[in-house]
C-alpha cells in the first residue's frame, strides 16, 4: 500500500520511518510513503500557500491551488487514485477498528494543513475522509499522519516480532483495554510479580489476563464494555467477572 503525504515539512517525516519495529514495513515497500510539498506547485516568487482569511481574524489560511497542484500530481503517480484523508479536529476519532480498515485497503493521500486552517473549497472539492486524532489541537498534521502510518505499519505482515503480538493490544478483537504487563526482576523492593505469572498454568493466566483486562476497563473506559456487550463479544464467565468487579 502507499500513502502520500502533501506537507510543508516533508523533512518531519523521514525520520520516523527508519526507527522502530515499524522501519521493517517501511524498508520492505510493504508500506511507501512520499510527500509532497505544496511550495513545489506554487507559481509565485515567493511559493506563497497561505493568505489572510476572508472575514478577518487572527492566523492564516492555506491556499486551494498549491494543494490542488500538489494533489493531482500525487494522484497522477500513483497506479490508481486513491482516497483523500484531512487530518481535522472536528473529524471521526482515529481508532483501532478504523486503522484496521485503512491497514487492508490501498493506503491514501493525508494531508496535513498547518496555521489556522485549509480553504474549505479545498475540503470540500478533494477529501474522502476527516479523521481525529483526539479533542486537542496540534500545529499541523504530520504527527497524526505519522500515528496513522505507525499504527498501520504494525499491523502488516511480519513486522511485529511475533505474529500474534498486535492481537492482544488494547482495542483490538473485543475491543477492551490490554492487561497489564510484568519482566524481570520477580520482585522490584516490595513489589512482586503477580504469583498467577509464575505459576506455569496457562488456563490460569489466561483467566487472569481477562480479568485484569475487564478490570482496567470498566475503571477507565466503561464505554468499551458497552460496546462490546453491544455487539455480542463478552461471554457468560465476563458477565460473571464484570458482576464481581462491580460488587467490590
Amino acid at each position: 500500500m502507499r500513502f502520500d503525504l502533501l506537507t510543508l515539512f516533508p523533512e518531519l517525516v523521514q525520520p520516523q520511518l527508519e526507527i522502530g519495529i515499524t522501519r521493517r514495513a517501511f524498508a520492505s515497500g510493504q508500506v511507501q510513503v512520499r510527500c509532497w510539498n505544496p511550495r513545489d506547485f506554487t507559481e509565485d516568487n515567493y511559493r506563497r500557500v497561505d493568505d489572510r482569511p476572508f472575514g478577518g481574524g487572527p492566523g492564516m489560511v492555506m491556499l486551494v491551488e498549491p494543494l490542488e497542484r500538489a494533489l493531482a500530481a500525487a494522484q497522477a503517480d500513483r497506479a490508481s487514485p486513491a482516497p483523500v484523508i484531512h487530518f481535522n479536529p472536528a473529524g471521526e476519532r482515529l481508532t483501532q477498528a478504523l486503522v484496521a480498515e485503512i491497514a487492508t485497503g490501498p493506503g491514501a493521500v493525508l494531508v496535513c494543513g498547518r496555521y489556522e486552517g485549509i480553504d474549505q473549497r479545498f475540503i470540500a472539492r478533494h477529501v474522502t475522509r476527516e479523521i481525529s486524532l483526539g479533542d486537542f489541537v496540534l500545529s499541523g498534521g504530520e504527527l497524526p499522519a505519522l500515528a496513522l502510518l505507525d499504527a498501520v505499519a504494525r499491523l502488516q505482515p511480519g513486522v511485529l516480532g511475533d505474529a500474534a503480538s498486535h492481537q492482544q493490544d488494547s482495542f483490538q478483537g473485543d475491543g477492551l483495554l490490554d492487561c497489564p504487563h510484568y519482566s524481570r526482576p520477580e520482585r522490584l523492593g516490595d513489589d512482586a510479580v503477580p504469583a498467577v505469572l509464575l505459576s506455569g498454568h496457562h488456563a490460569d493466566i489466561a483467566r487472569w489476563r481477562r480479568e485484569q483486562s475487564l478490570r482496567l476497563t470498566l475503571q477507565r473506559r466503561p464505554d468499551l464494555i458497552d460496546a462490546a456487550r453491544a455487539a455480542g463479544l463478552l461471554s457468560k464467565t465476563d458477565e460473571k467477572l464484570l458482576a464481581t468487579l462491580l460488587a467490590e
